[in-house]
């Protein structure tokens, strides 16, 4: 399977694991993004970890256990389409996100930038962006 992102996967620590799993399962879905992978306690020794992801691929991993960031993190889930991203954006509400700012077209960046925002259970900056014309 050819991957043309140049990062493989990231990942980072959440308060609650079974909490964000739960959001990202309901915020995900419309992108055809899901939990693919699961290792837990027992198995590392120390954390349990959640690797969502496409096509049996982990590419968004969740981890529990200290060290939950002071900062906030963004990241941006490319979408098919821009009613993909209005789906995620309805998607993610309803799983208990907040909006940090809605569908819409975002000239600034580009004619095209089409993305929608949501924070997560931790206040982590998730958005969804088609990039390409209206389809």
């Amino acid at each position: 399977m050819s991957n043309p992102m140049k990062i493989d996967h990231i990942g980072f620590t959440v308060s609650d694991i079974e909490r964000s799993k739960a959001f990202y399962r309901r915020a995900l879905a419309p992108l055809d993004i899901g939990l693919v992978m699961e290792v837990t306690e027992e198995m590392t020794g120390s954390h349990a970890h959640a690797g969502f992801g496409s096509e049996g691929r982990p590419y968004f991993w969740l981890g529990n256990g200290a060290g939950v960031l002071r900062g906030k993190l963004h990241v941006a889930f490319n979408a098919p389409n821009r009613a993909a991203v209005d789906a995620f954006y309805r998607a993610a509400l309803a799983a208990g996100g907040v909006d940090n700012g809605a569908p819409g077209l975002r000239p600034h960046y580009h004619a095209n930038y089409y993305g929608a925002f949501v924070l997560d259970p931790d206040g982590h900056n998730i958005e969804a962006v088609c990039q390409l014309p209206e389809n």
